[in-house]
């Protein structure tokens, strides 16, 4: 293997890698943060150099609970047991959604063999099925829901109606999940249509980054979004939708000094013999309506803040 003098070249083969890579010393302050890490979170290094990974820059999120950055923590757990962690999470982007990520965090060790910090590696962990948002041929068509990108209710109708045939003919279960923006109206009225609109945005692509490669998203309404659960039975619905409430709820927007947020609610429904797409979205709306799962509203000062199935 050739030897590089310049240490500068290692630094630039990292930063050619598509994945993203840190390194932290032992009191988890970052000391490097590659442009692999800065495509993924949104971040650029010098917003992050020097801060410490608890820091609430970087908050991970497993598919148990919401924050990470605990004894929990993919770095903490490598750092105590001396050995490499691996972690399927979702991390904080800078944008305010939550996106998935799968890591490694890999002790650091000098020639002497002690422990003198962590590399950690992430990379994109799926990416949901559906249109692209930056396809022109979809947006021409009229596919697409201009504020979030997503599909609008038209095309969610075609998907359902796709997905319920498919259920008659071979019984792969699925579901859908309706979830509502609550207060929408409020929270327009009090910071403005662009905050609104960013809100929304922000929510979408949570939404879009919770769920498998096989599902659906799409805006269903003004405040709610459809979604498409494919092969998922009812105790994976329950456990799927507690994560998008998690998830949701922890979506913010920074806005004149304020990280906000809006409360969150959701209604599921499974699908059974002899379904219409009228009939299984009513039940999930049905269902929102009666016996809502909330996260409440949360907007603090932004200063006090500093994969399998189920």
């Amino acid at each position: 293997m050739p030897a590089f003098p310049d240490p500068e070249t290692y630094r630039d083969i990292l930063d050619e890698l598509q994945i993203g890579v840190s390194v932290l010393d032992l009191r988890k302050k970052i000391v490097f943060w590659s442009d692999g890490a800065e495509r993924i979170t949104g971040y650029s290094r010098i917003e992050v150099l020097g801060h410490s990974c608890t820091e609430n820059i970087l908050l991970h999120c497993n598919h148990s609970s919401c924050e990470m950055c605990s004894d929990k923590c993919p770095i903490a757990t490598a750092l105590h047991d001396a050995k490499p962690v691996e972690a399927a999470s979702f991390i904080h982007h800078k944008s305010g959604h939550r996106t998935a990520v799968h890591a490694w965090a890999i002790p650091l060790r000098d020639k002497h063999g002690s422990i003198i910090g962590i590399i950690q590696t992430f990379e994109g962990e799926f990416a949901v099925n559906g249109p692209d948002p930056n396809d022109r041929s979809m947006k021409e068509r009229g596919w697409l829901d201009d504020t979030t990108g997503l599909p609008n209710q038209a095309m969610m109708q075609s998907h359902l109606r796709e997905t319920l045939g498919t259920f008659a003919e071979l019984q792969i279960p699925f579901g859908i999940v309706c979830v509502e923006a609550r207060e929408l109206n409020q929270f327009r009225s009090r910071y403005g249509q662009e905050a609104a609109t960013s809100m929304l945005q922000v929510l979408a692509r949570t939404l879009r980054n919770t769920v498998w490669p096989t599902d659906f998203v799409g805006r269903w309404t003004e405040g709610r979004f459809l979604v498409i659960l494919i092969g998922c039975g009812e105790a994976a619905m329950q456990s799927v939708s507690e994560r998008m409430l998690r998830l949701m709820a922890s979506a913010t927007i920074e806005w004149w000094g304020e990280e906000l947020s809006v409360a969150v609610s959701i209604g599921r429904a499974g699908a059974v013999a002899g379904d219409t797409p009228e009939s299984i979205v009513q039940r999930a709306l049905q269902a929102l309506k009666d016996d809502p799962a909330v996260i409440p509203v949360r907007a603090v000062a932004a200063s006090g803040n500093q994969s399998s199935r189920s």
